[in-house]
Order: C-alpha cells, then sequence, then structure tokens
C-alpha cells in the first residue's frame, strides 16, 4: 500500500515504513540506543533525502525511546540524577547542531558530511566494541571476571572537579565529562538523527565506569528529551520533518521497543554489546559503499532543500 509523504516528496510502501520503525524500536529496547544510527541509512536506502530523514526520523527515537525507558522504570534501571546532567549537555548540544545542520544544508554539503559522520563515528565504535567484546568473552570462557566496572578501578576523569554523587550507579565523578559527552550526543542527534545511544552506552560503560544494568535506561532516559528537544529545532528552524512518515515510524517503533528489552534482559553484557558491534559495523559498511561506488546516476538535480529530481 503506497502513500504520499508530503515533505519528503515521494510515494512509499506503508508496511515497509512500520516494518522499519518496528525493527529499530526492538533494537532501541534491547541495546538501549535511539536506532536513529540505522533508521537514517535505511530511509535514505529507500530514496528519502537525509535532510529530511535526519529530521524527521527523531520523531520515532522519542516514541521508540520512551517505550523502552518505561519498561527500564518499572526495572528501577535508571539512574535519574545521571540522566539529567546528560539532558543538561544534550539540549545545549542539539541547539548548536540545528544551527549547523541548517548552514551545511545551505552550502549544499550536508549530505556528503552525514554520510562521512557515519562512517567515521559507525567504524570507530563498532571496532573498539567488538574487540572489547571480543575479549570479555574470551575470558568467561576461561573463567576470568568480565565486569567491565572493576572495584577501586578509575581513570583521569575521576580526578576532575565538580564532582557528584549517583546513587544508581553507584559513582563519585566530576559532571564535567558527563556534560561534555551529553552535548556531544546532543550534537550528533541534530546532524546524523541519531539518538546518540550507539556511542553513549559504550562511553557510559568505559569512560564513566557505569554498571552495565543501569546504562541502557539511562541511555534511553536522556535520549527522550534531547531527541524530543531537536526534533522541535528541526520542524520550526529546517521544516524538514515529515508528520505523515514520522507518525508511521513511531506506531511501528512503540510495538517493537517492548519486545526487544524483553530480549535484551536474557542476555549476558558482553552478548548485547557483541551483537551491536557488528549491527554498527554493518551499516558503516553499507555507508562505505555507498560513498565510493559509481552511481547509476552521473549527475542529479537538487533543490534547495535538499529533495532530488
Amino acid at each position: 500500500m503506497e502513500i504520499y509523504l508530503p515533505i519528503a516528496e515521494i510515494a512509499v510502501n506503508m508496511f515497509m515504513l512500520l516494518g522499519m520503525g518496528a525493527a529499530v524500536g526492538f533494537l532501541s529496547g534491547m541495546f538501549g540506543v535511539g536506532g536513529g544510527f540505522l533508521l537514517t541509512p535505511l530511509l535514505i536506502f529507500t530514496g528519502i533525502a537525509p535532510a529530511v530523514a535526519v529530521a524527521t526520523q527523531t520523531g520515532q527515537i522519542v516514541a521508540s525511546s520512551v517505550s523502552g525507558a518505561l519498561a527500564h522504570w518499572h526495572r528501577k534501571t535508571i539512574d535519574i540524577s545521571l540522566g539529567v546532567i546528560l539532558i543538561a549537555g544534550g539540549l545545549v548540544g542539539a541547539a548548536c547542531g540545528v544551527v549547523l545542520f541548517e548552514a551545511l544544508r545551505q552550502f549544499g554539503q550536508l549530505d556528503l558530511i552525514i554520510a562521512l559522520l557515519y562512517v567515521f563515528f559507525l567504524g570507530a565504535v563498532g571496532g573498539i566494541m567488538l574487540l572489547e567484546s571480543g575479549r570479555a568473552m574470551i575470558r568467561r570462557k576461561l573463567g576470568r571476571s568480565v565486569a567491565a566496572r572493576r572495584p577501586g578501578q578509575h581513570t583521569w576523569l575521576h580526578r576532575l572537579p565538580v564532582k557528584m554523587r549517583f546513587k544508581r550507579s553507584k559513582l563519585y565523578i566530576s559532571v564535567l565529562p558527563i556534560i561534555a559527552l551529553g552535548a556531544l550526543m546532543g550534537l550528533l542527534v541534530a546532524i546524523m538523527g541519531v539518538g546518540g545511544g550507539f556511542i553513549m552506552v559504550p562511553a557510559m560503560i568505559y569512560l564513566l565506569r557505569v554498571p552495565t544494568n543501569v546504562v541502557i535506561g539511562t541511555s534511553l532516559f536522556q535520549i527522550i528529551f534531547v531527541t524530543a528537544f531537536a526534533a522541535v529545532l528541526h520542524a520550526v528552524t529546517t521544516q524538514s520533518v515529515d508528520a505523515v512518515l514520522a507518525l508511521l515510524l513511531m506506531v511501528g517503533g512503540v510495538m517493537g521497543a517492548q519486545f526487544g528489552v524483553q530480549v535484551g534482559l536474557k542476555l549476558r553484557g558482553e552478548q548485547l554489546r557483541l551483537l551491536l558491534a557488528l549491527l554498527v559495523l554493518a551499516v558503516c559498511g553499507r555507508m562505505l559503499y555507498g560513498l565510493v561506488a559509481t552511481p547509476a546516476d552521473l549527475f542529479t538535480l537538487t533543490t534547495a532543500a535538499g529533495t532530488t529530481k
């Protein structure tokens, strides 16, 4: 069943969009990521302009993240105080990101920048997570500890000033790196159309030493507010949000997220990180191929709004 998307100016199969939303929602609940790192490329691959894909799917990220976060809320696996600090930095980063997004679109370099950012971040994060999760699984087979956070283990981040105690995460750490991490995630939300969880989750585990059982719920919690803020800014400033597309993705995302949470609770931490690493690298490979492969049409005409003719 074809449905016309007014802002994207393209007709797309409605059930395909619902399925895409459900699949990404499932991943959101399972891994604690917004799913935008996968949904934005999928929308672009279906022919939707990158500017519209980035701005619109932020709504789906909010819906699926709310669904997943509620499930974690009932299990008390969300560190609210840590999430609030991340949100504070994320709002600032998102505001700066929307301004940069519009500037890149005006210069006609938005599509290239989005693709390059995906290849860089997905390749780096996916590679690191693959190596770490592989080592953790080998240590488990050998009977060694696989805990990401060992008692008494600290990094230089723990020596920074302006410290705050986070009871749920059992941390006493400076808020400065937390705010900086949140700001980076907000910037990526606005420019790349991602929830930032594919970077937030490993950063919280390996840099901040947040316990794995708290990471996913807290990541989803901060994604809700930062991504919703970015969506509103995009709707007001860039007018790239397609409400019809966003609604279909939201419906699918909410349904998929609940199933993802149930599956995620049945897997070990290193197994989740391995699966996420493989998925991240697969998307990275597809984006890289799109950059280096010779296009079917060597020349295209593009409007100022970024829609290909």
